[in-house]
């Protein structure tokens, strides 16, 4: 069974399709509520901003699943601006609440199950900001830092086990809307939700060595 935290988002969305595509057992997990068609997809409606609660969640979806194999952490959000010199403080709290605050919660409630999992995988998907951050990101950047770091760590405490911590590193997501919008648009370097779901999809298929503590750059993939 794979959850996927921030499925509610487009690249959640696209995920979820893909992973119950393959067969897998899904919950698929968002502040908000979400319903799904998918054979295989169990909606749950979480605040991960609350531990105990997230812990308790996570008792429920092993209890109810029997295992865990799979944590794809999809929560997201951006706030910016021009310039060094006006970054808002108030942007990195919230940017500290919504990438890394949810991620440290849903790992410590997961991490035990995934580690016991024969192919346990985590996953969150980075930006290149996070190693080149421009000047009116530098609340976004180091979120996004903060939580490869965070991952990193995971990835540690998985070394010798069958699970793995991985991060895909993106430029930017791109999605058919987006399309429609700026048809004229290059989009150079973005990586559509669909083809980081076929990415997510297939981390079960690599071995854990493979994949544990590792970046994996997407941003060579052309647009559709």
């Amino acid at each position: 069974m794979i959850v996927v935290a921030g499925a509610g988002g487009p690249a959640g969305r696209a995920a979820v399709r893909r992973l119950a595509a393959a067969g897998a057992r899904v919950v698929a997990a968002d502040v908000r509520p979400t319903s799904w068609d998918e054979p295989g997809v169990t909606a749950a409606q979480v605040d991960l901003l609350d531990a105990d609660g997230t812990r308790e969640w996570a008792r429920r979806v092993a209890a109810e699943h029997g295992r865990v194999d799979g944590l794809v952490h999809l929560v997201g959000g951006w706030r910016g601006g021009k310039r060094f010199a006006d970054t808002d403080l108030a942007d990195w709290a919230f940017l500290h609440d919504v990438l890394i605050r949810t991620l440290q919660h849903t790992t410590l409630a997961f991490c035990e199950q995934l580690a016991h999992s024969p192919d346990g995988r985590a996953v969150i998907v980075s930006q290149t900001g996070a190693q080149r951050p421009a000047q009116g990101n530098a609340a976004y950047a180091a979120a996004k830092a903060a939580a490869e770091a965070w991952m990193l760590a995971l990835a540690d405490s998985f070394d010798g086990t069958g699970a793995a911590s991985a991060i895909l590193v993106v430029k930017a997501l791109l999605t058919d809307e987006m399309r429609e919008r700026r048809p004229q648009a290059p989009f150079t370097g973005y990586t559509h939700v669909d083809d980081l779901a076929d990415v997510i999809a297939g981390l079960w298929d690599r071995p854990a060595t493979e994949l544990n503590g590792n970046r994996i750059d997407l941003t060579v993939a052309r647009p559709r």
